[in-house]
């Protein structure tokens, strides 16, 4: 193993590090907030690979300590930058997908479970996981822009502003939403 890194070799890591980021943030939005949210298995196994994938484009032919260094350095200063840049809402809009709604009123909208590439029986696991144990015991589930899932139960109503930014929230019936 060399110690070392020439400055074309660490230009080479850096621009990498760089590309594969954005690549990866570009292919996420593509895939929606469900990617990384509860893992199964094959999630885990696909996460592990993702990770050697990358880590192996980042680093090269000859890894190397330092290039290694500077290539966990590049991305956790990408993380830093594009974690300032979201809080601009119109960078988060285009960096992040729009949380959505998976159920209103007890009932599954079956569209927008597609749309987010999530089945319904991930869905029934996250209603038992919330200790719901009908359907018409749900007022709202949503897909979360970090994957996870919120349910709202039926009995208090929701303040309109916690469901501004909740893509199909009209599909809620106005009894449910505090005026």
């Amino acid at each position: 193993m060399r110690w070392g890194l020439g400055w074309w070799d660490a230009v080479t890591v850096v621009g990498s590090a760089i590309g594969l980021y954005v690549a990866f943030l570009i292919m996420l939005r593509i895939v929606g907030q469900r990617a990384f949210a509860t893992m199964s298995s094959f999630d885990l196994a696909a996460t592990v690979a993702f990770g050697a994938v990358m880590g192996r484009a980042v680093l090269g032919y000859t890894p190397t300590l330092a290039a290694g260094l500077l290539g966990m350095v590049t991305l956790l200063l990408l993380q830093g930058l594009f974690g300032v840049l979201r809080r601009n809402r119109g960078v988060a809009s285009a960096l992040t997908n729009q949380p959505i709604l998976l159920m209103a009123d007890g009932e599954v909208l079956h569209d927008h479970l597609r749309m987010t590439h999530m089945v319904e029986d991930e869905l029934r696991q996250q209603l038992r996981l919330s200790g719901i144990h009908r359907y018409d015991e749900v007022t709202a589930v949503i897909l979360e822009r970090t994957g996870s899932v919120s349910v709202l139960r039926r009995g208090e109503t929701i303040a309109p502003e916690l469901l501004s930014d909740v893509r199909g929230s009209e599909h809620l019936a106005a009894r449910h939403v505090r005026p």
